[in-house]
């Protein structure tokens, strides 16, 4: 059977690369056409999409989905005109292949360019959320890639609706369906034979929890980029705006539990706490958002004493913790200790105590004055995104068109001949 699935992987990935060295050749205009095709297709067949996505939902229900994952899973027509929304943003955006990245001419005439190509076969391994297939999809195609998705078995009839429309808008627009192929997703081997598939796989990025990401960053023998989870802090200076810190702690942690950019940490300047402790505890009180704090914050009834754990914990809920630093440096103290290098938040009125910020703090973005929510390839005007990266190495930060290429050198002479050393 490991055999069996094995070849069924690589056969996927041998198609994909066939469609991938098509799609090199595709012009702007024919990728452009077959996003808008795609978009298209999303909203005139949304009932299937719904109509799969409800069995997913039933089945997640029944196996005791946590309300995190149940909303990550939900696609609603909102949802679905979201993503499609996001393809036509993708279609408008400038081709980032052929683009020059460097170029000169030698003393000696030779002509040097370095300019962007694709990667070829991009590999996605996810849980439960449906909406990454799409964004994973049209970015892929306007990048010039080939996807191979493997999503979880929790999203198992969503995904293979909205791969089929997806495949079936590509044909319309006389593209290869295979640009598009969604993977087994009933047995982990699967992974393993994706991420494995040295030479026959050019990327594989790795988007969920940090078990999933764990495992695939470990053990993939093809190159792989880190997609990290959301431990996220929001930092409220000694010279903070009350009023605004208050609506910016509200958004980053209450907007949206379930994805990686909600705040899942408060840090709050002594200076201050006396006022502002209070007053954030009834406004998350409020909002039903159960609090893990230190004896500061403890000392409120309504407040859980925190533990070690706490600090460390992306909660994906209605659970924050919370902790009173003694200055700007502890803060950063504390995020560099127990941060996940994603994003991280300050609210302040003084100029150099941000820069000190975003200066001293390591993460992928770093907010000043503004919700941790804004960490978004949307948001940042990409479109969509593939995954938001936490390590340092190609792409960080929200991963758009240009994080999906690489380069290659194209050098043009006359006959030019190196002398002999």
């Amino acid at each position: 059977m490991t055999d069996d699935l094995r070849e069924q992987v690589h056969a996927a990935a041998r198609r994909a690369r066939v469609a991938a060295n098509e799609l090199v050749l595709a012009t702007r205009e024919s990728k452009d056409a077959a996003l808008h095709e795609m978009a298209t297709a999303l909203r005139t067949r949304a009932t299937e999409v719904l109509e799969a996505n409800a069995k997913d939902l039933e089945a997640g229900r029944a196996a005791g989905l946590n309300q995190g994952l149940l909303d990550r899973l939900t696609l609603t027509e909102a949802r679905i005109d979201g993503v499609a929304e996001g393809l036509e943003t993708v279609a408008g955006l400038p081709d980032p292949i052929g683009e020059v990245l460097r170029g000169s001419i030698l003393p000696n005439g030779l002509e040097l360019k370095q300019v962007r190509v694709p990667m070829g076969v991009v590999g996605m391994v996810y849980e439960a959320r449906p909406n990454v297939t799409v964004d994973a999809a049209g970015l892929a195609l306007k990048s010039g890639n080939a996807a191979l998705l493997r999503g979880s078995s929790t999203a198992e009839h969503s995904n293979t609706a909205l791969v089929a429309i997806l495949r079936d808008a590509l044909e319309t627009a006389g593209l290869p369906a295979d640009a598009v192929q969604l993977l087994p997703c009933h047995d982990r081997a699967s992974v393993t034979h994706l991420i494995t598939a040295r030479g026959l796989v050019d990327l594989v990025i790795p988007r969920g929890g940090a078990g999933l990401i764990n495992a695939v960053v470990q053990q993939a023998t093809v190159p792989a980029i880190e997609t990290g989870v959301g431990n996220v802090h929001v930092y409220v200076d000694a010279s903070a705006d009350l009023d605004m810190a208050q609506r910016i702690v509200l958004n980053s942690k209450t907007r949206r539990t379930s994805v990686c950019n909600a705040a899942e940490s408060l840090l709050v300047h002594a200076a201050i706490a006396d006022e502002f402790v209070p007053r954030i505890t009834d406004a998350l009180n409020a909002e039903n958002v159960t609090i893990h704090g230190d004896e500061r914050f403890a000392a409120d009834p309504r407040v859980l004493a925190a533990t070690d754990e706490d600090w460390g914990t992306e909660y994906l809920s209605l659970d924050i913790a919370a902790r009173v630093v003694g200055s700007i440096d502890e803060a950063i103290e504390h995020i560099a200790a127990h941060g996940s290098g994603h994003t991280e938040a300050i609210v302040t009125s003084d100029l150099a105590a941000a820069r000190r910020f975003t200066t001293r703090v390591d993460a992928a973005a770093v907010m000043v004055n503004a919700s941790t929510a804004f960490t978004d390839g949307g948001e940042f005007g990409m479109g969509a995104e593939i995954g938001i990266s936490t390590q340092k190495l190609h792409a960080r930060g929200p991963m758009g068109l240009a994080e999906l290429t690489s380069s290659k050198w194209v050098v043009w002479g006359e006959g030019h001949v190196r002398p002999r050393s």
